[in-house]
């Protein structure tokens, strides 16, 4: 890890994210050159930015507030920063409401995947890693979907690209993230109500976020 990240600009998309800030919190301990943390959502990017402060692990820190489907905020963040390392963590994945949104799953999911890739392979970025889910795996909702079909922007973009390294890799359901079912299950408990449980055929992988973090 060292290795690969010594001396390197970062960017995480999706960084304010459970997965995304877990990133960012375990590049601290290297000695990256520059770490550029982008997010849509303010406040917990902002929230982020206050906890690095405190802990003193702001340093070589860029916060940035964009929208990977914005392609031209996506070309500016990397022309500004040449970077070398992409983590690929911007994603929506509530499967309830993306089932609800479809078009919004796959213009984030699909297009703004390939917003990245595109902008990575111009820049001559070393490599992307892109975060994927298992319910990419056997797709029977919108939001697995809209994954699956960005595995494919991913995987044809590895094999067509003559400079960058362009990976992904699957998440379970990683627990205490924001689209984990544990904490819905923990807090119907709290409140003595039933679980809802959408399907009692489905099969759950759990992991922990230091797990993902890892992998």
């Amino acid at each position: 890890m060292s290795n690969d990240l010594e001396g390197k600009t970062v960017i995480i998309t999706g960084a304010a994210g459970s997965i995304g800030s877990g990133i960012a919190r375990e590049l601290t301990k290297y000695n990256v050159k520059n770490l550029i943390l982008l997010d849509q959502a303010e406040s917990p990017l902002y929230d982020l930015q206050q906890e690095l402060k405190i802990d003193n692990l702001d340093f070589h820190i860029q916060f940035r507030i964009g929208d990977i489907r914005n392609k031209e905020t996506i070309n500016k963040l990397f022309n500004e920063f040449n970077p070398q390392i992409i983590f690929h963590a911007a994603a929506y994945k509530h499967v309830p409401l993306m089932e609800e949104n479809p078009y919004e799953a796959i213009n984030t999911n699909v297009f703004g995947t390939q917003n990245v890739i595109d902008a990575a392979e111009y820049n001559k970025v070393e490599k992307v890693i892109c975060l994927s889910t298992d319910k990419a795996a056997y797709p029977i909702n919108a939001m697995g979907s809209s994954k699956a079909l960005m595995e494919k922007v991913m995987v044809a973009a590895s094999r067509n690209s003559d400079s960058t390294v362009i990976c992904g890799t699957r998440y379970g359901n990683v627990m205490a993230s924001r689209g984990s079912v544990i904490p819905l299950f923990a807090s119907q408990i709290e409140r003595g109500l039933p679980l809802t449980i959408t399907n009692p055929k489905m099969t759950r992988f759990m992991m922990t976020l230091d797990e993902a973090v890892s992998l």
